[in-house]
């Protein structure tokens, strides 16, 4: 059972439908693999929660 991961931001249901979907189609075509097989996981992420160059992401967002 392939398992595809995404961390990203605070999504809307629609998005994530829309990405589901279409890592699926693509990652089976890829691979050859039934769509069936596939397992996406979507990890969202609070801007508190991550930091890029030493700054929380939420206080980069807010300059």
């Amino acid at each position: 059972m392939p398992i595809i991961t995404i961390d990203a931001g605070k999504m809307e249901k629609k998005q994530k439908e829309t990405l589901i979907e279409g890592f699926t189609k693509t990652a089976s075509t890829t691979l050859n693999i039934p769509e069936q097989a596939f397992v996406v996981l979507i990890k969202e992420n609070d801007p508190d929660n991550v930091g890029t160059g030493g700054v929380m992401l939420s206080k980069k967002q807010a300059d």
